[in-house]
């Protein structure tokens, strides 16, 4: 019967945050200037980095992986919640749209997470082993671990979207969510879900509990090694130095955890909704900011991308518009063809 039933195209639809025909286009607008927030975001902060040399280091190496990290991310699940809310729950998602949603779901979240975990192994390097730095963190190793964290992600996402997708469900259900979140989709299946509800569990320790532990370690050898430390400016620098990115890993962190491990039976559907809020439209909008406010060197190479982006092509292509036509004839004139020289020689 389950066989018979997954022949047929199941479809879903997400549940509403208002069902008020007024509401809806104010959540539109505000989760499209969101959207839109994190795209200008990331996408200028991964360009600075890509542009400026002074940038071309391991840490910032990551921050630009992380970056587009952030706008894919934001991309798989930024359209389709604003087209369920101009719909106002109405728009159906078949099933293989809702696991191709859920694959790079968890494919990303998984990538930042451990993304998150190699920036704190490179900050560990730079703070307690400067010496050796340059030579542990080589270009070939960080193109590696950045790899190795898509491979992570990979593998994390792919068995776990072909078994949720190979669940019999009803043929029209109602996601209680904006998104095809894992623990929302399990509730809706038509058979006995704890043992994928424990693959879920284990996948999560995986790809939130082993990088965050590894991140704690690193962190309490940083903090031990700038105690240690005489001069006070070298312990303010380092601290400035890992505060972006401990602010970026409790947020990502704290909302993980709160959906992926705990027990299925305290899962809420609304807290669920509000959390997945935070690192669905907020957190690609912060991370940007927390880690370009927080950073001189980023703030110094934004502000001159943008100034020469900005300010110096401009007016320089203004001036040559506005030349005077006979100027130009002349300085032609000079350039091209050689004046003849008179009797004197003069």
């Amino acid at each position: 019967m389950a066989e018979a039933n997954q022949t047929v195209v199941v479809y879903f639809h997400f549940r509403p945050f208002s069902t008020d025909p007024t509401v809806a286009p104010l959540l539109f607008v505000a989760f499209l200037l969101l959207y839109l927030a994190s795209l200008i975001e990331n996408f200028l902060l991964g360009l600075t980095v890509w542009h400026d040399h002074s940038l071309h280091t391991p840490m910032y190496f990551f921050l630009f992986a992380l970056a587009l990290v952030e706008l894919v991310y934001s991309t798989n699940l930024a359209p389709l919640t604003l087209a369920s809310i101009l719909s106002m729950g109405k728009m159906l998602i078949s099933l293989s749209s809702c696991g191709t949603q859920m694959f790079f779901f968890i494919l990303l979240a998984a990538s930042d997470c451990a993304l998150l975990a190699v920036m704190a192994y490179d900050r560990y390097l730079a703070i307690c082993h400067p010496l050796h730095y340059k030579l542990l963190m080589s270009v070939q190793l960080c193109r590696k671990m950045t790899l190795g964290c898509l491979g992570l992600g990979f593998l994390v996402s792919l068995p776990l979207t072909i078994v949720i997708c190979r669940l019999p469900f009803c043929r029209l259900s109602e996601i209680q969510h904006f998104f095809c979140d894992i623990p929302a989709v399990l509730r809706l299946a038509c058979a006995d879900t704890r043992l994928y509800e424990a693959a879920v569990s284990a996948l999560g320790v995986i790809a939130v509990a082993v990088p965050f532990l590894l991140i704690c370690l690193s962190y309490g050898c940083i903090v031990a090694t700038i105690l240690r430390m005489n001069s006070a400016e070298g312990k303010r620098r380092a601290f400035s130095t890992c505060s972006s990115h401990l602010i970026v890993v409790l947020l990502q962190y704290g909302c993980g955890s709160l959906i992926y491990l705990r027990p299925s039976s305290s899962y809420s559907p609304e807290e669920g909704r509000a959390v997945s809020l935070v690192y669905a439209f907020f957190s690609p909008v912060l991370n940007p900011l927390i880690y370009s406010i927080r950073n001189r060197e980023v703030t110094d190479a934004v502000k001159r991308l943008l100034a020469r982006m900005l300010w110096v092509r401009g007016p320089d292509m203004f001036l040559l518009k506005n030349l005077p036509q006979t100027g130009s004839r002349d300085m032609t004139r000079r350039r091209g063809t050689p004046q003849r020289k008179g009797r004197g020689g003069q």
